[in-house]
């Protein structure tokens, strides 16, 4: 009893510390919580860390969210996959209503151009480093090595994610089946979850959690795949305008924490403080679900032989998507030699200082691109 107290405790600390500095997006938070759980407190290997971002990336919701669920579930059981996930959520959700209410009442931002424009080549670095990592894991062959080349084209050709990864899995299984000569399939077949919550309950803002919880069960993909779902969603229907949506964006992209904390500054605009709370709950509840139900059954599936090489694949496709994102953020973040600078710098010592909290790398990309941008 005493160690489950601990382990909570430490998955409480963990958690609250990256939900106030993890800056950047899915990839980044990832990146963090490998540094932070694989190489410095060795709470798992990085294979199995690799099988949670797996799993992850199979159900829809906010990748960096659910991985946060998964470790806390690995690490203190339900308990922890509650507290890892509250305490990883809470500190964004906080900013970011702070910054709803004065968006509200004053309505304009702060500039944070110049900021912003150093963190973007800051954080690509740090997902590259990532990809680095856990590709040397994810590689376990020549044959998944091909796949992987495969879904990182795919990937930057703009295929879903969802077909990458469940077509990846479905190939490695294929050519297993083949290379085995069995068609013996006695494991669980890999699944969606689909939530389909039923009844209706009084809330003050039932229509934006009825709007935000649809959008946690059913969405893949990174922050701007949500944004645009928003765009077709709120902004089209005359729910929100263009505006606000644009400010949303940037809200998520210079607070910490999971950039489906954004869904606190829309409902916020639409209902003030009730509404950021019913949006709130609506796109984070599904996470949890999905993250309860899975959870149990990854190491089921790793003990199959079958179910085990479509996990491998599906590892490997995950690093690919990443390379895919990385792509596409820097078509947007690398234009000019100031930022081909920052993303560099930031390479080689996210690269040179392993140890380094990649907090610091990306509060470093922020102070080069103010300082540069001045020139």
């Amino acid at each position: 009893m005493a160690k489950r107290r601990s382990d909570l405790r430490e998955v409480a600390a963990l958690f609250l510390k990256l939900g106030c500095i993890g800056f950047g997006g899915p990839a980044v938070h990832i990146a963090m919580m490998e540094e932070e759980v694989v190489r410095k407190r060795k709470w798992m290997t990085h294979e199995h860390f690799l099988d949670l971002i797996g799993a992850t990336n199979l159900i829809p919701g906010p990748n960096s969210t659910e991985m946060a669920l998964h470790i806390g579930r690995e690490r203190a059981g339900w308990k922890g996959l509650l507290v890892a996930g509250l305490c990883f959520i809470v500190p964004a959700v906080i900013i970011t209503a702070i910054f709803a209410w004065a968006y509200k009442t004053y309505g304009h931002l702060p500039a944070v151009a110049p900021f912003l424009y150093g963190v973007k080549p800051a954080i690509i670095s740090v997902i590259i480093a990532l990809m680095i990592s856990l590709g040397r894991k994810a590689l376990k062959n020549t044959e998944l090595g091909i796949i992987g080349i495969g879904c990182a084209i795919a990937g930057i050709a703009g295929v879903n994610e969802i077909f990458v990864l469940f077509g990846a899995g479905a190939l490695g299984m294929l050519y297993y089946s083949l290379k085995e000569k069995s068609q013996n399939l006695n494991s669980v077949p890999p699944f969606l979850l689909f939530a389909q919550p039923g009844g209706w309950f009084t809330l003050p803002n039932a229509k934006i959690f009825w709007i935000f919880l649809k959008v946690g069960s059913i969405l893949y993909g990174s922050g701007y795949v949500l944004f645009a779902f928003l765009d077709s969603a709120l902004v089209h229907k005359g729910l929100l305008t263009t505006t606000e949506l644009t400010d949303a964006i940037a809200v998520g992209q210079f607070t910490p924490g999971p950039v489906f904390s954004s869904a606190t500054f829309i409902g916020w605009q639409m209902g003030n403080f009730p509404g950021a709370v019913a949006a709130t709950i609506g796109i984070f509840l599904p996470s949890f679900l999905f993250v309860s139900l899975l959870n149990p059954l990854i190491a089921l599936l790793r003990r199959s032989a079958l179910m085990s090489v479509f996990l491998d694949t599906v590892n490997m496709a995950s690093v690919a998507i990443i390379l895919a994102v990385c792509v596409e953020m820097g078509k947007d973040s690398i234009s000019d030699w100031r930022t081909i600078l920052i993303a560099v710098t930031s390479l080689i010592v996210t690269l040179a200082f392993k140890k380094m909290n990649t907090a610091f790398v990306i509060i470093g990309g922020a102070g080069m691109g103010y300082l540069l941008s001045l020139i």
